[in-house]
């Protein structure tokens, strides 16, 4: 308490409320302009970033060596280095979190366990009570095969494993981010390198968390033989999926943006991951197809080769028509309809000499699948009404004679 008096008390809390105000006004600059491009150290408004607390850390930590050779001792320096380290673990935590699983529920539960448990850190450190719950979690221990294995190994085997793979995590979605928006027209060999990426640094991470957490990495062997196992009965289905994922974006089959029709189903893909392909119908409809249905299965592509489609509609005349004049007319018209393509041109076909009256057939190409056929063949079909009204042709309605005995 006598220290908690000194006048130099009054100095520290100074020097640590212009350092935070300084910090906290770079980062909201930094913010402003790189708010979209480095979500994980700027956040939102700067100080919901991880840089904000690692800012502040490297300035308290270097007042706090500086202090006491202006003849003090420093007290609230030292209180604030658990308070900003704890900070730290939390943002850089729950914003990599964010970025990796953005919209997992479990990031919330997540974001509420290293709170709670760096806070309760910080708290043990600053009450000195530290060391002895220390002893008192390595007193805490049970025989675990030929070996001895305390509560305090355990727990700091979880968190090296925690931090490696958040680690993990937050790389493998910087690199992510920045292949997707690489300066290249092919969005599928993007994904696929960027799935590849995320698959191996994953596998890696786990591999060093396992390892920092003092697991013999020659275990894994038999863990690798009941996966095959595991593969060749129960997850037979899933490997197939995850295989058939990256086939389709080697292969580039099917792209993100086609348009396809697969067990009936018609959308436009939407996203291609490494299990399913999410298809999206017009309607605003989504269907999570398993890749290996878009393997086994036939898949009518749309956009695969050309992404010019032919639609057809059917109307009729009366035989009295002149057909010779109306077929280059009726060209026209459906040719003046948005949408419609001008090359290849429309085509006007007599298809058919009808019971009751000539059936002719309208063929006309769209260059955007994606945006739906039903809007331009109502438009069609309207501007061909349009046409036979003003050039007064009747279109017949069925007809039967009745004779009576």
């Amino acid at each position: 308490m006598n220290q908690l008096d000194h006048r130099g008390v009054g100095l520290e809390a100074l020097a640590l409320a212009l350092l935070l105000a300084a910090v906290g006004l770079l980062v909201w600059l930094l913010a402003r302009r790189y708010r979209e491009s480095s979500q994980v150290l700027v956040g939102q408004h700067g100080f919901d970033g991880a840089l904000f607390p690692v800012l502040a850390l490297g300035g308290a930590y270097a007042l706090n060596k500086l202090w006491p050779l202006l003849g003090a001792k420093p007290v609230l320096l030292k209180l604030a280095l658990p308070v900003l380290i704890s900070l730290l673990v939390i943002r850089v935590v729950v914003r990599i979190l964010r970025a990796a699983f953005p919209s997992s529920r479990w990031v919330h539960v997540g974001e509420r366990w290293v709170s709670w448990l760096a806070w309760g850190g910080s708290i043990l450190w600053i009450t000195g009570l530290w060391p002895a719950a220390m002893e008192e979690l390595e007193a805490i221990s049970w025989k675990l095969g030929g070996s001895t294995v305390s509560l305090r190994s355990l727990l700091e085997a979880a968190v090296s494993v925690a931090f490696v793979l958040v680690g993990t995590l937050w790389l493998s979605a910087v690199i992510e981010a920045r292949l997707l928006k690489a300066a290249t027209e092919d969005l599928s060999a993007r994904k696929i390198i960027a799935n590849l990426v995320k698959a191996a640094l994953l596998f890696v991470g786990l591999l060093l968390a396992l390892s920092s957490a003092g697991i013999d990495l020659t275990a894994l062997g038999v863990l690798g033989g009941a996966l095959g196992v595991g593969l060749g009965f129960g997850l037979q289905k899933l490997a197939s999926n995850y295989v058939s994922g990256f086939v389709i974006l080697a292969e580039r089959s099917l792209r993100i943006g086609d348009m396809v029709k697969v067990d009936g189903f018609e959308g436009r893909i939407t996203d291609i991951k490494t299990r399913y392909t999410i298809v999206r119908a017009l309607n605003g409809r989504e269907s999570v197809v398993p890749n290996e249905l878009l393997i086994t299965q036939r898949v009518e592509n749309s956009s695969l080769a050309d992404p010019k489609v032919a639609l057809t509609t059917q109307l009729s005349i009366g035989y009295d028509s002149d057909v010779d004049q109306l077929l280059p007319r009726l060209q026209a018209t459906v040719q003046a309809v948005p949408r419609v393509l001008a090359d290849p041109p429309p085509a006007v076909q007599l298809s058919n000499f009808g019971a009751d009256g000539l059936d002719l057939q309208v063929v006309f190409w769209i260059g955007d699948p994606q945006n739906g056929s039903g809007s331009v063949r109502s438009d069609v079909n309207l501007a061909l009404l349009r046409l036979l009204r003003e050039q007064g042709i009747e279109i017949p309605f069925p007809q039967r004679v009745v004779h009576q005995r």
